[in-house]
């Protein structure tokens, strides 16, 4: 599918300075004060994820964010009844409605829009009589995809977490990481036919909610290396990325972290 879509939004993941804050238990770094970094160096979007265990992005930082502002706000959460009563309190610009393990690092795979189908329609009915767009982080898959649209989700957000892995562990120069560890059993070509699968899926699953309807996001382990793939996926307008920017921005600061990334963006 050929998409005239020239423009790749970005929206700017901050849950990692809260992170670091969290790390000591105190008030510095504020995420507040990426705000203006990011909207005058070029992001489109700021994102944030409310967690259930609250271990970075607090309520407080959450009703903060929103107010102040001055790009839309994209506001993560679970499926959760007492967290979707929080979001809807807020009014984010959009809630993108994740899975959530306590005990996960990151959040890892999609939704399960087919198993958990009636409890994901109980949350976006509310939150979109709350005047609140709606998007469902997924796997990239047809079967995914469809359900979605069933929903009545506005947008979709490809996890990209599968296609990243791989790519790290294709070209990790880090001989004591995980993914280097697991490379070590795949020969170079099994590694590239694997790539390739996983991106395939992306495209495929952006092409098919492009059809039907559907605003396409994706995210999720992208970084400087990786990202130039999937920005040539006409079908996806956005994505979210946080840990890659926040941790270039220790060295480059934040201002020069979002403008490399949304150079990269650029079709």
């Amino acid at each position: 599918m050929h998409v005239d879509n020239p423009r790749m939004t970005l929206g700017v993941n901050i849950d990692h300075i809260a992170v670091l804050r969290e790390a000591r238990k105190i008030n510095d770094p504020d995420p507040l004060m990426a705000l203006g970094i990011c909207a005058q160096s070029g992001a489109d979007q700021i994102t944030i994820h409310l967690r259930e265990d609250r271990r970075h992005i607090h309520d407080e930082d959450s009703r903060r964010i929103i107010a102040a502002s001055p790009l839309p706000v994209n506001l993560e959460c679970s499926i959760d009844p007492s967290i979707i009563e929080i979001v809807c309190s807020l009014r984010p610009h959009r809630a993108t409605l994740v899975p959530e393990k306590r005990q996960e690092v990151t959040t890892e795979g999609g939704l399960d829009v087919i198993g958990q189908f009636d409890l994901i329609s109980n949350a976006i009915n509310l939150l979109k009589s709350n005047g609140i767009e709606v998007s469902l982080f997924i796997d990239p898959s047809r079967e995914s995809v469809e359900a979605s649209e069933r929903l009545g989700a506005q947008w979709v957000e490809l996890h990209t977490g599968s296609y990243a892995n791989l790519y790290a562990m294709r070209h990790s120069s880090l001989p004591h990481s995980h993914h280097a560890i697991e490379s070590l059993q795949l020969s170079r070509s099994e590694l590239d036919g694997r790539i390739e699968s996983a991106y395939s899926d992306i495209v495929d699953a952006a092409n098919y909610a492009r059809s039907l309807g559907l605003k396409v996001a994706a995210g999720h382990g992208l970084n400087y290396q990786n990202v130039s793939y999937i920005v040539q996926i006409e079908t996806i307008e956005e994505l979210n990325i946080g840990q890659s920017i926040i941790a270039r921005s220790v060295f480059t600061g934040l201002s020069q972290a979002v403008k490399d990334m949304k150079t990269l963006c650029q079709r």
